[in-house]
C-alpha cells in the first residue's frame, strides 16, 4: 500500500468527524475527511483509502449505498469498513451491513480506545493483504518469463555434481534428446 494510503472518516457532522479525528491521532496514520456519500465515493475511487469509517445515515448517498457501490468495484471491494451509527443496535441494520462485508458496525459515542484497536488491525491486515497481493504479481510474472521462454529453450543446467547428467532444456522431449545423440 502506498505511503499515502489514508483511512478515510466520513459524517456529515463536523464535530463527530473531528472527535474521531481526535480518537484516531495516536495511531499516527494518516487521516482524511469527507462529509458527504458521494463525497467518500469520490476519494476512494481515486485511490489511497486503505479504511473507511463511514457513517450510516447522512443527507443524499447514506453509508449503506457506499458501500453497495464499493463492493461492485473489484479496485475498492477490498477496502475494510467501519460503519458507524448513532441510532442504536437495529438487527436490520446489522444483517445488511454485515452481508455487504462490512468489518464492524460500531455504536456512537464510540469509544477511542476500542477504535484505535479495531483500526490498527483493519488497516495494517489490508496493508499486509495488499503486501501479499504484490508479491503473487510480482512472482508471477516471474514464472511468466521463465515458462513463456519454453519457445526457446535454454540448454540444460550443468548439475553441481559433475556424475549427474545433464538437465533436459525446457520444453525438449524425450525424441528430441535421442536425435541430439545420434
Amino acid at each position: 500500500m502506498p505511503s499515502d494510503t489514508r483511512i478515510l472518516i466520513v459524517d456529515d457532522h463536523e464535530d463527530t468527524l473531528y472527535a474521531l479525528e481526535s480518537a484516531l491521532a495516536p495511531l499516527g496514520y494518516q487521516l482524511g475527511r469527507a462529509t458527504s456519500g458521494d463525497e467518500a465515493l469520490k476519494q476512494v475511487l481515486r485511490g489511497q483509502v486503505g479504511l473507511l469509517l463511514l457513517d450510516v445515515r447522512m443527507p443524499g448517498v447514506s453509508g449503506l449505498e457506499v458501500v453497495r457501490y464499493m463492493r461492485r468495484v473489484e479496485q475498492t471491494q477490498h477496502i475494510p469498513v467501519i460503519l458507524l451509527t448513532g441510532f442504536g443496535a437495529d438487527h436490520e441494520l446489522t444483517t445488511t451491513a454485515f452481508g455487504l462485508g462490512v468489518a464492524d458496525l460500531v455504536m456512537k459515542p464510540v469509544d477511542p480506545w476500542a477504535l484505535r484497536t479495531k483500526v490498527r488491525y483493519l488497516y495494517d491486515a489490508h496493508r499486509r493483504h495488499l503486501a501479499l497481493e504484490r508479491e503473487v504479481r510480482h512472482l508471477r510474472s516471474l514464472v511468466g518469463e521463465h515458462t513463456g521462454t519454453a519457445a526457446h529453450p535454454r540448454p540444460g543446467l550443468p548439475h553441481p555434481d559433475a556424475r549427474v547428467p545433464t538437465q533436459r532444456p525446457v520444453g525438449a522431449h524425450a525424441g528430441e534428446l535421442e536425435k541430439d545423440r545420434t
